[in-house]
């Protein structure tokens, strides 16, 4: 149960971080997000069950190291992350990375350092009293990652009320990650002292991941707070994925209208196309399907199936009339309205003797 659980969030903190590394590469933004996701799910798919015997045959325990090192350099981009959008990235950032070079360091150094360490799944429960190193390794990482974890908090719940929508609702979940990521440093407090405190220490064997309290705050609070940053981190950009999705049918629905009026007046062609996001290039071609529309004549205040008849019949050579002057329209209403320009020569195009285009608003 537990190798499935770790298993299942890893895959899909991997699957959401490839997700926003493609983003990223279209759009030029959330690289951050993409590399702290994909460190999050490798931290879960090192540390399950199966993952770690494999490891641990090219070195004893390695399996528990790398997921480590993993989840600190994943709670380093997070915490950058809420920084960035709360707009204090520059206030302590040589701090932050310092910070985290230092404990990957130092927790590398004292893993290495430590002699006899367990085959197979990483416990150290009953080597604390004996190997110190390990107690410097386990107290580099809880108090590092508890520092982080409590950054990310505070930031969101300072950020969380200058925000709105989908981002104040990816801020409430990383608050409540936060909140799950301290019980379980807590418990790890806990359970290495009760562990350095015994005469017999013995390893910590759960059989599922809410079986017992210290099973719970070991296991079962770790993925339920991954799952909440992964969430976190994600709903945010849902509207923008929405906006995109609608600006590539707008972009589709334009595509006949513009060819049309860009072949009756070449002159409506920009020279700079403008940059390479769906959105720029949106903005290019109504900025060129305006022109076509002013110069064939339409007026703002013409109908949809006027203005497309009218564009249809434009004579093969302009006119001496002066063009009519456009109105300045915001953004949304003058998309609405090119797409319904649009829609309407398509239709009438598609109804034309030898055209058998399909509407592509469908």
């Amino acid at each position: 149960m537990i190798d499935i659980l770790f298993l299942g969030v890893g895959v899909f903190a991997l699957v959401a971080g490839i997700w926003r590394a493609v983003r990223a590469r279209r759009t030029g933004a959330g690289a951050g997000v993409a590399v702290s996701l994909i460190a999050l799910g490798a931290a879960f798919c090192f540390l399950s069950n199966r993952a770690q015997y494999v490891e641990s045959a090219l070195y004893p325990s390695l399996g528990r190291l790398l997921s480590n090192l993993a989840t600190m350099v994943a709670a380093y981009g997070i915490g950058l992350t809420v920084a960035e959008i709360s707009g204090t990235r520059d206030r302590g950032g040589r701090v932050r990375l310092a910070a985290l070079g230092v404990a990957l360091t130092l927790l590398t150094v004292m893993f290495f350092s430590t002699p006899d360490l367990p085959r197979g799944i990483g416990l150290f429960d009953e080597l604390y009293r004996t190997h110190p190193t390990l107690v410097v390794y386990v107290f580099t990482y809880t108090v590092y990652l508890g520092f982080a974890v409590l950054d990310i908090g505070v930031v969101a719940a300072v950020t969380i009320r200058a925000s709105g929508g989908a981002l104040r609702a990816g801020l409430a979940l990383l608050l409540l990650a936060s909140a799950f990521a301290v019980a379980y440093l807590a418990g790890k407090v806990v359970a290495t002292s009760h562990a350095l405190q015994a005469d017999h220490p013995a390893k910590a064997f759960c059989r599922g991941p809410f079986s017992t309290l210290p099973c719970t705050l070991d296991v079962g609070f770790p993925a339920v707070s991954v799952l909440l940053i992964v969430l976190g981190l994600t709903i945010p950009s849902v509207p923008g994925l929405v906006a995109a999705r609608r600006d590539a049918r707008t972009l589709r629905l334009l595509r006949p209208l513009r060819t049309h009026l860009t072949r009756r007046f070449p002159e409506i062609v920009r020279i700079d196309p403008g940059g390479p996001s769906r959105r720029e290039r949106l903005l290019t071609a109504m900025s060129e399907t305006n022109d076509g529309l002013i110069l064939a004549g339409v007026t703002p205040d013409l109908a949809a199936p006027a203005a497309a008849r009218l564009v249809r019949d434009l004579p093969d050579e302009p006119g001496e009339a002066e063009p009519s002057a456009a109105g300045t329209e915001p953004f949304a209403a003058d998309v609405a309205r090119l797409r319904a320009i649009a829609r309407a020569y398509c239709r009438l195009d598609s109804a034309a003797p030898g055209h058998g285009m399909a509407d592509p608003a469908r």
